[in-house]
């Protein structure tokens, strides 16, 4: 159960989520970026620029502070070892939302959803200075959050489409996704409880901070 609940820590790290974002929106509608498919050159090119600026370089940001001794712990169950890579990790995001906010080939909402992400994040530093917050909550909140956006604003984005490379698609409702989603954050949050990184708590106002964040971004950028 252990090792279980450290892959699915790993897979769903909180760092990931803008990534895992992205294909989404690809797969649901990858016409909006200006491509036929995810795997054109400029969609592969994306998600691979949004990888290293959200999750490769504030993880080797966050490495370096751990060779330096700065931090103890890269699973740092400290909240106080957290505050430096929540700072740096801020700033990263920052710069990521600067560029995305410049650029006319990238749609608005997922636009929001780096800024929403971004507002959590900063949301969780404040909150992290007098109590613990799961940060793996608040990205499974961001995701869930922007689902619901993208199923209330844009109706019409009602799948996702996986192609193979055989030339067949798979088609999974967004209800569906939503649903998954759902019971993947629940797994989420259990597995942070099984190897007692956080207190029911830290999850919930993880996933709430997550979700909420999402809501302010809506206001700035939709």
């Amino acid at each position: 159960m252990q090792v279980f609940a450290k892959i699915i820590s790993v897979i769903f790290h909180p760092l990931l989520v803008l990534t895992y974002m992205l294909v989404l929106f690809l797969l649901i509608n990858p016409y909006i970026f200006g491509v036929h498919s995810i795997a054109e050159p400029f969609g592969m090119q994306l998600v691979l620029r949004v990888f290293l600026s959200s999750f490769f370089i504030p993880m080797v940001a966050v490495l370096m502070l751990r060779f330096t001794g700065l931090v103890q712990s890269l699973e740092m169950p400290d909240r106080q070892e957290r505050i430096i890579p929540y700072i740096v990790t801020g700033i990263f995001y920052l710069w990521l939302f600067r560029n995305l906010v410049d650029n006319t080939t990238i749609p608005r909402l997922f636009t929001s959803f780096a800024l929403g992400t971004t507002i959590a994040l900063f949301l969780a530093f404040f909150i992290n200075l007098f109590s613990k917050i799961s940060a793996h909550a608040v990205g499974m909140g961001g995701i869930i959050g922007m689902l619901i956006l993208l199923m209330s604003y844009f109706p019409d984005y009602n799948a996702v489409a996986v192609p193979f490379q055989g030339g067949g698609v798979l088609e999974i409702s967004t209800t569906a996704l939503l649903l998954f989603f759902l019971v993947l954050a629940g797994l989420v949050g259990t597995s942070r409880l099984s190897l007692k990184a956080h207190e029911p708590m830290d999850l919930y106002g993880g996933y709430f901070i997550g979700f909420i964040g999402q809501m302010i971004a809506l206001r700035f950028i939709m």
